[in-house]
This record gives C-alpha cells, sequence and structure tokens, in this order.
C-alpha cells in the first residue's frame, strides 16, 4: 500500500504535511479503521416484494374461504385499507391472481372475483386425473416404502388441519400432500402445472357454499392416509380408484 502511495504522483499544491496525512489515512483503511472518504454501509430496505407476497397470501385465503365473493368488484384502495397498506402491493398481487385466472380486471374499478361453476370444477378434476392418476401409478411401482413412510406426516396433518373446520388451513395442507406425493417423480413442470390446477379447484362456486362443512373436510383428509397405505402395498387398483374419487370430491 506504500509503495502505491509513493509511486502516485504528489500534485505540486500538496504540502508535506498533507501527503503524511494521507498516508495515514490510506494506512488506517487498509487497518479497517473508518475514514472520512470511506462510504457508509446502507441500511437494509424491506423489500416490497416481501409485502406483496404477504398479501397475496392473504388474497388466497379469502378466496379460498370466500370472503373474497365471486363476481363482487374490490378496489386496491380499499383492500390496501384492510390490510394496512398502500394499495400498490395489493394492485400488483390482484395483478398475479389475475394471470392465475381467480380474477379479472375492471377499468377505473378494481378487479372482480371470476365466477366459477360446477362445469368448470368438473373439468379441472378431470384434467388432473388425466395428468396424476398415471404418475400415481408409475411411482407406486416404483418408490420404496421408506420414502413413501416419510410421507405420514404430511398426510396426518391434513387430517389435523381439518379437523379445525377450517376451509383455508385445510387447503393449504392439502396441496402440501400433494406437492410433496409428485415431487417424487422428479418432474418440476409437471409439480406446477398439478399446482396451478389443484389451487385452481380450491376455489368456490357460484351459488355454492362457501366452504364445505368440517366432515366433508375430514373425509376428504382420510382419503390421504388411505392413499398413502394403498401406495405402500403397491395396490395399483386401490390407488387408481382413490386419486379418481379424491378429484371428483374436489
Amino acid at each position: 500500500m506504500d509503495q502505491a502511495v509513493g509511486a502516485a504522483r504528489v500534485p505540486p499544491q500538496l504540502r508535506a504535511s498533507d501527503l503524511s496525512r494521507a498516508r495515514a489515512e490510506a494506512q488506517s483503511g487498509v487497518r479497517g479503521e473508518h475514514t472520512h472518504s470511506e462510504v457508509p454501509i446502507p441500511r437494509p430496505v424491506v423489500q416490497r416484494s416481501s409485502v406483496r407476497g404477504q398479501i397475496l397470501d392473504a388474497l388466497r385465503t379469502a378466496l379460498v374461504t370466500g370472503e373474497l365473493r365471486p363476481g363482487e368488484v374490490y378496489s386496491a384502495p380499499a383492500l390496501g385499507d384492510r390490510f394496512g397498506v398502500s394499495a400498490t402491493p395489493v394492485r400488483e398481487a390482484m395483478q398475479q391472481l389475475a394471470q392465475e385466472g381467480a380474477v379479472e380486471v375492471v377499468p377505473n374499478r378494481g378487479f372482480r372475483v371470476v365466477e366459477r361453476g360446477a362445469r368448470e370444477l368438473a373439468e379441472l378434476s378431470e384434467v388432473r386425473a388425466l395428468i396424476e392418476v398415471p404418475v400415481m401409478l408409475r411411482l407406486a411401482r416404483s418408490v420404496s416404502v421408506e420414502r413413501w413412510a416419510e410421507l405420514r406426516p404430511l398426510a396426518e396433518a391434513t387430517v389435523r388441519a381439518a379437523s379445525t373446520g377450517c376451509r383455508a388451513t385445510y387447503a393449504e395442507s392439502d396441496r402440501e400432500f400433494h406437492r410433496a406425493l409428485l415431487l417424487l417423480s422428479g418432474n418440476e413442470q409437471l409439480v406446477q402445472i398439478a399446482a396451478d390446477l389443484h389451487r385452481r379447484s380450491q376455489w368456490p362456486l357460484v351459488g355454492g357454499p362457501a366452504s364445505r362443512g368440517r366432515a366433508d373436510l375430514i373425509a376428504d383428509a382420510a382419503e390421504h392416509t388411505a392413499l398413502l397405505d394403498a401406495l405402500i402395498a403397491r395396490d395399483l387398483d386401490v390407488v387408481r380408484g382413490l386419486v379418481g374419487e379424491h378429484f371428483t370430491g374436489a
């Protein structure tokens, strides 16, 4: 460091005392001491994306529970006041939901929750079955008993979630279990597509109840443990039947 300072051209107006002080400051910088020319480290800034993510999760929960009602229009400022944030992260989260097909943009008004009927739900169930049944049958032949046993806690978690009677709590646990099953395929594209179809199948129907009853959720969760038992036993007929019935009940 000293050689570098000495090799540098010194301006004529710089006095010897100034040069000595400059060298001392340069050496203190090498030792990690603060100098006047040191650029201060900026304080961490909370990223807006984290706020948007929280709002997105909250809006998804409101969709599942029916709190955001199909056909109703909601403005970003009004929802922002409700969540205690500005309209910007709400608007960004709603744009994401619009891409997912949950809402549609209403110019100068806000976002309308898409109205879904029983036919759309049946179509989603059919597509899920076409994708996931063959995968489950293939995995039933190849995945070890030990790997299936590792998923037991997730299946049991869906039973506990169902016992609460909260559709949003159960929906999240349900998605986690199905995602874990499909991850065993090693196909990330399949996992993402199936997750999107699964989430859409959990939105409430127009004219239907905001949520299924506690007994329905418990029965749905029981199919998870039954499916896991069938996969461990490699009983392909039972696996095929349970997966098909599970999607029909979605």
